[in-house]
């Protein structure tokens, strides 16, 4: 049988969602945690790959076993055993073709800043107390809109095919002392998203103008693009599949 496991995690102390050697990741943690409970070496493989310190508001993996179990047992029993900065919410029965990474339709991403200094965000946002001009940065952010390579804002000498993603969604929201970025799309470039928002920021402080956004995304060159911002203010948070029930709106942390 094939499932899906729906999860979130802070990612402040592992290395990312792959397996790497040497440093604990979320795919490892819950490939020993499966492996134990159901007696069997499981193999789980993830929707997407995020960086080290990232967060998963909402994740997803599928994984396959001989093993019978019940659900709200394995379930507890699973969150019982994992660490705290990993929880999961449902294992879904699927067919036996389903694909949490090639099956997903889109992806949703948010980008947390706190203007203010704030003991209980520090690992979960990023401070940055210089005023942003968030008209202009949503100004900018439906520029990404009406493109579709995004070479600007991808890791150097990664192995991609293609730099081509469908964005449906990019905007900035005030919250208080908070700043949300939120950006959907197909598909996402490694440090794609970091590497917008700190673009952005160069708007919002006036040094980079709509009109040179639109030059940097039509130049496919890095250089030309901002700082990537740091990871612990990234968070994955919705995944789409055309046979999974998205879960209630989650309210942001």
């Amino acid at each position: 049988m094939r499932y899906f496991l729906e999860f979130s995690y802070n990612g402040t102390h592992y290395c990312g969602w792959q397996i790497q050697p040497d440093a604990a990741s979320v795919q490892g943690t819950l490939q020993k945690s499966l492996s134990t409970l159901l007696g069997e070496t499981i193999t789980i493989v993830g929707a997407g790959r995020t960086d080290t310190g990232v967060h998963a508001k909402l994740m997803y993996a599928h994984f396959d076993t001989e093993a019978f179990f019940e659900i709200p047992v394995l379930l507890h029993r699973l969150n019982s055993f994992l660490p705290q900065d990993i929880a999961v919410s449902d294992i879904i029965p699927t067919h036996d073709d389903a694909h949490a990474r090639f099956d997903a339709t889109a992806r949703t991403y948010e980008y947390h800043i706190h203007t203010k200094k704030n003991v209980f965000l520090e690992q979960l946002s990023w401070q940055h107390s210089r005023r942003l001009d968030l008209e202009q940065m949503n100004l900018a952010a439906r520029q990404l809109l009406l493109h579709e390579d995004f070479e600007s804002f991808s890791k150097t000498n990664t192995d991609v095919r293609t730099f081509r993603c469908n964005i449906t969604e990019a905007h900035w929201e005030q919250l208080g002392d908070r700043l949300i970025f939120t950006i959907s799309a197909d598909r996402f470039l490694r440090n794609m998203v970091r590497a917008i928002v700190g673009t952005l920021i160069q708007v919002g402080l006036g040094k980079t103008t709509v009109a040179q956004f639109n030059t940097i995304i039509e130049s496919k060159n890095r250089s030309k693009a901002g700082f990537s911002v740091p990871a612990k203010g990234l968070y994955l948070v919705a995944i789409k599949y055309d046979y999974i029930k998205p879960p209630a709106t989650q309210s942001h942390p």
